[in-house]
């Protein structure tokens, strides 16, 4: 493996730099951790820590959710992408929300979890022209 020099220091500040919030749900659907706990747009409280997704995941998407982890614990589905326009602060222009599922398996393709991906790329939307390294 690529990664066996890292210690888990090393993995959490890699997953804290990471321009997105994840979760991660395991392969019996409960909450297994989350990052940027104090700036997520996504908020998750402390009591979501273990609990089964179904009893904190939004009831209007609940049923899309179920389906993509039931496919994703199938076999038939890896990945599954959408986007919605967020306000995420009062007042201001939405901005777009990049929202991923990823299915987690181990070297044997079992699955072992999902990982939710969300990304703000408004301002990636919002790029003209070009900007070097050192510009």
């Amino acid at each position: 493996m690529l990664f066996d020099k890292m210690g888990a220091d090393m993995v959490k500040a890699i997953i804290e730099a990471m321009p997105a919030e994840i979760t991660v749900i395991d392969a019996n659907d409960e909450v297994a951790g989350w990052n940027k706990h104090e700036t997520r747009i996504f908020k998750r409280p402390m009591t979501a820590m273990g609990m089964n997704f179904r009893q904190c995941h939004p009831q209007k998407s609940l049923e899309m959710v179920e389906r993509l982890i039931g496919e994703m614990k199938a076999g038939s589905r890896d990945k599954a992408t959408f986007w919605i326009d967020l306000e995420v602060a009062k007042g201001e222009p939405k901005h777009k929300m990049l929202i991923e599922f990823y299915a987690l398996r181990d070297d044997k393709g079992k699955y072992i979890g999902c990982l939710e991906f969300t990304q703000d790329v408004q301002a990636i939307r919002d790029l003209q022209g070009q900007k070097r390294l050192m510009d």
